[in-house]
């Protein structure tokens, strides 16, 4: 059997209440995160870290507010409120994440002219993280994925991982979503027609 790997995703204080830009019950999640890091033998963890002054920011594009859309080289992006500034309180992750464990750490959204919801690609889809030779390398096939927020960069992991020929499975209890004009639902659907398993 192929090995697996926990993939924990932006489980960090400004997706968390009171950050800057908080998922609803972000914070919930935590014990179902810490129970499955303790359930595998691999984890992988990965943190949102933006440059200040990102072009994600809405606070870069005179005129614009945060969840606007703009249109990028890349294609449309979502602006976002400033958040997981690099070494910032807010780019940490939440102190009750037993995140030590993690055999790697994927930062993404560091490029200061692209942002990066997916642990695999940047938004353009075609700027690789590393994560995925670094699975291949280990001889990983199988993951399971937690984190913030679903409908954002879990969802854009999975369908990565899928596209990439992992076996993937979302933990939903694990996850909170953004949800904003129904993009949950829509990227639950995606995930689903991809193959990924939705427990």
């Amino acid at each position: 059997m192929a090995a697996s790997a926990l993939v924990v995703i932006d489980v960090q204080n400004d997706f968390c209440p009171g950050g800057a830009l908080a998922v609803a019950g972000g914070d919930e999640i935590l014990p179902i995160v810490n129970r499955l890091v303790g359930e595998h033998e691999h984890v992988v963890v990965t943190q949102d870290w933006h440059p200040a002054g990102h072009s994600s920011f809405a606070s870069q594009h005179g005129g614009k507010s945060p969840f606007d859309n703009v249109e990028m080289p890349y294609g449309t992006q979502t602006l976002w409120p400033d958040h997981c500034v690099q070494g910032t309180p807010g780019a940490e992750f939440h102190p009750a994440l037993q995140w030590e464990k993690a055999e790697l750490i994927i930062r993404k959204g560091f490029r200061r002219s692209i942002d990066s919801y997916s642990a695999f690609f940047e938004n353009d889809h075609a700027t690789p993280t590393g994560l995925n030779g670094y699975l291949v390398e280990r001889g990983i096939r199988k993951l399971v994925m937690v984190g913030l927020a679903t409908d954002f960069c879990v969802a854009f992991s999975a369908l990565d991982a899928a596209r990439l020929g992992f076996a993937v499975t979302v933990v939903m209890e694990g996850c909170r979503a953004i949800d904003m004009g129904g993009s949950l639902g829509v990227m639950t659907e995606k995930m689903r027609a991809a193959g990924v398993t939705l427990e």
